[in-house]
């Protein structure tokens, strides 16, 4: 049977996506190329914002019209959230949500043998077990994601993913780094861990923690070049953490860590449980003990209630820290959530115009850092080829891109270069 598997929304829909083709894979079924005939269509789904809500509705109808022949399969997290009504709105065969991915290949032959439209969706998310499903292919030829965690347990004012993912749940340390382990055999290099909220890791588990299982995994995982953090909360870096990072060459220079607003009012209705001077003193201790590493962050502009001096606060702090590059998001009001029943919500029009601030503010604390590294020379893990523009694709440990030209395969190596920006590089003469 020929598959086609299209996904939307954050690396943990990526991972689980990659583990369902794998299932699919071991069954012999293939996926389609160009010109084939496709009898299965998977859309794994988002709806972090209205906006993600609106596409992933988009691309099941897009499908739908596609495919009229093809079985439609709809999960993920907008699955979740819309239950039923996708079936009657959008025409799909089978809806999953957030479980019950493991069982989908029997459950796509119970549909064809039975060809009548089901949903299968848990009616208490915030119940779920942790699902293990695993991944040992994944599309890059040297970064592979793992993840280590699902569901959320925070319940920031202004987010549904609580409700629809479930509460947080710790996958088993075993697995995690026999699947590590399994990836780097098979050539891997570089691990990213995820999660939907990574640093929540071991809060369920008896005696663990995510600062122990990095260093596990660090300590553990012969052959193991780099390990990447996907994102972790300012109220997560703990001691050991830190200590980590002065100690551990495996962990990368690089560390997301969301701020969403840099005002205290805003934090607090958005029911973010840290103050701005803590924050603020996670990052000094970050950075003494990793010199030079690579801060990013989210904010989210236009909260309810967002008034000109609150912003000014977030861009006045954002400016103070130095990140080196912001992701900027507007304001999304999502249904049953608390600040989506707040009052004095902002335009549309003031929301643009303030993340239009931000992406000018980040492009100019990106380029930055960037030119601290100007002339030095950089270790890069080179992941990818691009027909476009026949370059080598790869990153430094703090993230920094670079594209090169070279004679030489590069894909799924580590090559020393002289670092003159993204696309000016050299690789390092002996």
């Amino acid at each position: 049977m020929n598959f086609l598997l299209f996904t939307l929304g954050c690396k943990v829909n990526a991972y689980e996506s990659d583990a369902v083709r794998e299932l699919f894979l071991s069954q012999g079924w293939r996926e389609a190329r160009s010109g084939d005939e496709v009898e299965l269509v998977v859309i794994n789904t988002c709806t972090v914002t209205g906006t993600a809500a609106k596409k992933s509705r988009q691309h099941i109808r897009k499908f739908r019209l596609a495919y009229p022949r093809a079985l439609l399969v709809v999960m993920g997290c907008y699955a979740q959230e819309e239950g039923t009504s996708i079936i009657a709105e959008c025409g799909a065969d089978l809806i999953l949500g957030t479980s019950h991915r493991k069982e989908v290949v029997q459950l796509i032959k119970e549909v064809q043998k039975q060809p009548l439209r089901r949903a299968v969706i848990e009616a208490e998310p915030r119940q779920f077990d942790y699902e293990e499903i695993a991944t040992l292919m994944q599309p890059m030829t040297s970064r592979a994601f793992v993840k280590i965690q699902d569901g959320c347990d925070n319940f920031c004012s202004y987010c549904i993913i609580p409700y629809v993912r479930g509460k947080s749940r710790s996958r088993d340390p075993q697995e995690i780094k026999k699947e590590i382990r399994m990836l780097v055999d098979n050539g891997y290099q570089e691990i990213v861990i995820t999660g939907i909220h990574t640093g929540g890791y071991g809060r369920d588990l008896a005696n663990y923690s995510f600062s122990r299982l990095i260093r596990e995994i660090c300590e553990e995982i012969i052959g193991l070049y780099r390990l990447r953090i996907s994102s972790i909360e300012a109220t997560e870096i703990d001691d050991d953490f830190i200590a980590l990072l002065a100690s551990s060459s495996v962990i990368a220079d690089h560390l997301h860590i969301p701020l969403q607003s840099g005002s205290e009012t805003v934090l607090k209705r958005m029911n973010r449980r840290y103050r701005i001077s803590d924050f603020v003193k996670t990052v000094e201790k970050v950075r003494q003990a990793r010199p030079g590493i690579a801060i990013t962050t989210d904010v989210i502009v236009g909260f309810p209630g967002e008034t000109d001096a609150e912003f000014d606060e977030t861009v006045a702090l954002i400016r103070a820290i130095s990140f080196s590059e912001l992701h900027v998001f507007p304001f999304s009001k999502r249904e049953n959530t608390a600040a989506a029943k707040m009052s004095d919500q902002v335009e549309s029009e003031v929301k643009k115009k303030r993340v239009n601030t931000l992406l000018k503010i980040s492009e100019e604390l990106h380029r930055d850092y960037e030119q601290n590294y100007y002339g030095k020379t950089l270790d890069v893990l080179f992941e990818d080829f691009n027909e476009a523009d026949q370059t080598y694709r790869g990153h430094t440990s703090n993230y920094l891109e670079v594209h090169l030209k070279c004679q030489e395969n590069l894909s799924g190596k580590v090559s020393s270069i002289t670092y003159r920006g993204p696309k000016n590089s050299e690789l390092k003469k002996a």
